[in-house]
């Protein structure tokens, strides 16, 4: 959900060279308040903690890989730049209430949230691998760490969507240092973006349940707020049965209390 961007937004850039993510992350390095001691800390607990005892305990004085500290260092610090770069999602807005004037807006982070929270609650389904949606719903918006929130109002066709969402979601990878985790992010996101799985079915639906639920959550809070679009343009489209279900709530919710309004 998104107001349209400006032409010098990051969505309408190459992600190549001086990238936005790269130039973020050099500014949170140059910034004073990330201290030598603060960005080395993993690395100084790694090598500090030891090796795990039969109760799963550290024992201090061994590494946790004495035969490759340099990988576990390099790691950490791979991992903090990613972890920086996420901050994004923490602070940008869903500005599809922006666009609606809703005062204090949730993130993208938000949303993603109790997306993850609403997977992890469901009922159990038969062939339904819960912790693959548990991880797509964290994974499905994190390009937008880089390329914002891009919605139809915004007039950027689908596949250009696709596109420049792909292309933050390599850069970020990238930044995350590859390997195996890396992988897997991009495998999950390719998944909900193709809808090719049924567990990807099921946290599309789970994006329209968490928006409209939002939006009635809003309308509840700021008295007289209609937020009739974001009804109309998921009507019709929930895709399982689970989804269809939780949305009829949301919405029986939503008549119920427009009725007492009346």
């Amino acid at each position: 959900m998104a107001v349209k961007p400006p032409l010098t937004s990051p969505a309408s850039t190459r992600l190549s060279g001086a990238s936005p993510a790269r130039s973020f992350l050099s500014s949170c390095r140059a910034s004073p308040l990330r201290s030598k001691e603060s960005t080395s800390s993993f690395a100084v607990f790694c090598s500090s903690a030891g090796n795990p005892s039969s109760d799963g305990h550290f024992s201090k004085g061994s590494s946790l890989d004495s035969s490759n500290g340099t990988s576990i260092s390099s790691n950490a610090s791979s991992a903090i730049d990613f972890l920086t770069l996420c901050h994004r999602l923490k602070t940008t807005k869903r500005k599809g209430w922006i666009n609606q004037g809703i005062k204090g807006p949730e993130s993208i982070a938000d949303h993603m949230y109790r997306m993850a929270i609403m997977t992890l609650i469901a009922p159990d389904l038969p062939n339904i691998d819960r912790e693959r949606c548990i991880k797509i719903a964290i994974v499905h918006d994190i390009a937008e760490a880089i390329v914002g929130d891009i919605t139809p109002s915004d007039g950027v066709p689908k596949a250009e969507k696709s596109r420049l969402e792909k292309e933050a979601l390599d850069e970020m990878c990238r930044i995350l240092g590859g390997g195996l985790r890396a992988d897997e992010i991009k495998e999950l996101w390719a998944e909900y973006e193709n809808n090719s799985s049924i567990e990807a079915s099921i946290v599309k639906d789970f994006d329209k349940v968490e928006m409209i639920l939002q939006a009635l959550e809003y309308e509840t809070a700021e008295h007289g707020k209609i937020l009739d679009e974001f009804f109309l343009s998921t009507a019709g489209k929930f895709q399982t049965d689970i989804g269809k279900s939780w949305a009829a709530e949301v919405v029986k919710r939503r008549n119920d209390g427009l009725g007492k309004r009346l």
